[in-house]
């Protein structure tokens, strides 16, 4: 008995360590649903977020916000299978947006009452969008089908197409059981998204420096307590300070941007 548990340890010892890589800031990752599994979820869960959660139809809200988010994706390399990216604006009055795997953004209009300029709008839109890049959805997944049902059911639960299987897919991707509702990453991702959206939203040509004062706007907000939005670990003045780290790297990338002609034009 105590030599099949043994065995049975180290086979799920060897599956793990065959489905670690790394994000693309070198952080160790638990990736062990293929891309395109994970890109399927991420589109039919959007499709359901738009039949039940108004969309918002003023033009000039839906440009000015697709106006940001092209300019930060016009410099994203995605390795994910992304084939598009869709943009939509939903008319919630909470400070939030999310990105899912499959090249989907969804943006509330409460956010725009806190990212106040086109900067601050490419800070969230970075951030978001890096939350993709970095696979933190599939990270997740991953880490909750392991720790749920271990290594030895997991084909069996990728592969059904069951309502059950796909509930408890969609579930540990974020999805609360209330349609449209995001779960808030972890500590880890979300510093890693802040980092990475800050590079992407320079690169696009947008002030870094905005990120910053977003940040305080979030906090302010939220009175006191993070707004759903930035709910989960990391504190403003840890948030910040990890964002003024960075700067000097991100101001690089900014004012090269500027230097090839990337000055958006985004306006509300």
């Amino acid at each position: 008995m105590r030599s099949m548990t043994l065995r049975v340890a180290m086979l799920l010892m060897a599956g793990l360590l065959l489905a670690c890589t790394s994000s693309p800031l070198g952080r160790k990752q638990l990736i062990l649903v293929p891309d395109d599994q994970m890109n399927g979820m991420g589109l039919a869960a959007f499709e359901e977020m738009k039949g039940a959660v108004p969309v918002e139809t003023d033009p000039g809200v839906n440009a000015y916000v697709r106006c940001v988010a092209e300019a930060v994706l016009a410099v994203t390399e995605d390795a994910t299978g992304v084939t598009g990216w869709e943009v939509v604006v939903f008319r919630d009055d909470t400070p939030n947006a999310f990105a899912l795997p499959g090249g989907r953004i969804g943006v509330h209009t409460g956010l725009l009452s806190v990212a106040r300029t086109p900067d601050q709008l490419a800070a969230v839109i970075g951030h978001e969008i890096a939350h993709v890049l970095a696979r933190h959805g599939n990270e997740r997944v991953s880490t909750g089908l392991v720790a749920q049902l271990g290594l030895g059911v997991l084909d069996q639960v990728l592969g059904d197409p069951t309502d059950e299987n796909h509930d408890t897919l969609m579930a540990l991707l974020g999805l609360g059981a209330q349609v449209g509702v995001m779960l808030p990453f972890g500590r880890s991702h979300e510093s890693e998204a802040d980092l990475m959206g800050l590079d992407l939203m320079a690169r696009a040509g947008f002030d870094p420096a905005a990120s910053v004062k977003l940040w305080e706007n979030m906090a302010a907000a939220g009175g006191g307590e993070p707004p759903e939005f930035m709910s989960t670990h990391p504190s403003h003045g840890r948030r910040i300070e990890g964002l003024q780290g960075r700067m000097g790297k991100a101001r690089g990338f900014f004012e090269g941007a500027q230097a090839s002609g990337r000055e958006p034009d985004c306006r509300h």
